[in-house]
């Protein structure tokens, strides 16, 4: 690895967001892992299931305070964008406001701190809000990346410089990356809310795990 990839590696894991992309990563490949090995080779398999569980906790730690992200842009609207880009964006970060602020009971008792009993109901509700928020979010996403392939088509008639085609379309890649992750966390909300064998077997579980969490790392690696 060069020096400049240690340096991007470095600033990555500062973030919040890096830290929380390298521990789901660990925490899907483990349940891969335990799901393969279940059958033929226990003590591995109890080995994964515990990185597992440990690697879901530590997620929930490192996201303490989390819900003031969604708080902070209910009261930041940007005031430029169009009536249906701020309604959705209210639906969308509310639904992620309630995922995050629940999610702190389910940690809570998960670990045993408040009664246990409670976790279902905790789940239940924070990931209703999170596949709530996630709908609007995917919503937005597309509505932008319709609109910058107008842009992009509006700045190559006019035959405007490169480096704009090359904004759009890197915007355009970031937006694709954020749909798939949040298809993905989308696909794993709906495994808590209304349990089926497609969204809970561990294999749907585990690769969707990892295209949240692998691009999560593409939209969060510095440039």
């Amino acid at each position: 690895m060069s020096s400049d990839a240690v340096d991007k590696l470095v600033v990555f894991l500062a973030k919040r967001d890096g830290i929380d992309k390298l521990v789901k990563t660990f925490q899907y490949v483990s349940k891969l892992a335990h799901w393969h090995a279940d059958s033929t080779l226990p003590d591995f398999a109890k080995r994964a299931k515990n990185w597992e569980v440990a690697a879901g906790l530590s997620r929930k730690a490192f996201r303490t305070g989390r819900f003031l992200t969604g708080f902070n842009a209910l009261r930041h609207l940007p005031t430029g964008s169009t009536h249906l880009l701020r309604s959705l964006a209210v639906f969308a970060n509310a639904g992620e406001m309630v995922y995050f602020f629940f999610d702190h009971f389910l940690w809570l008792s998960r670990v045993g701190v408040l009664d246990p009993t409670l976790a279902r109901k905790m789940s239940f509700v924070s990931a209703f809000g999170e596949a709530f928020g996630y709908v609007f979010f995917i919503v937005m996403d597309f509505i932008m990346i319709k609109k910058g392939l107008a842009e992009e088509r509006e700045v190559k008639r006019n035959g405007k410089s490169e480096e704009e085609v090359k904004r759009i379309r890197l915007d355009r890649v970031m937006r694709l990356m954020a749909v798939a992750a949040n298809v993905a966390d989308l696909v794993i909300a709906l495994a808590d809310i209304e349990p089926n064998p497609f969204c809970n077997h561990a294999v749907t579980l585990g690769i969707s795990g990892l295209v949240s969490a692998w691009a999560g790392w593409y939209r969060n690696w510095p440039s």
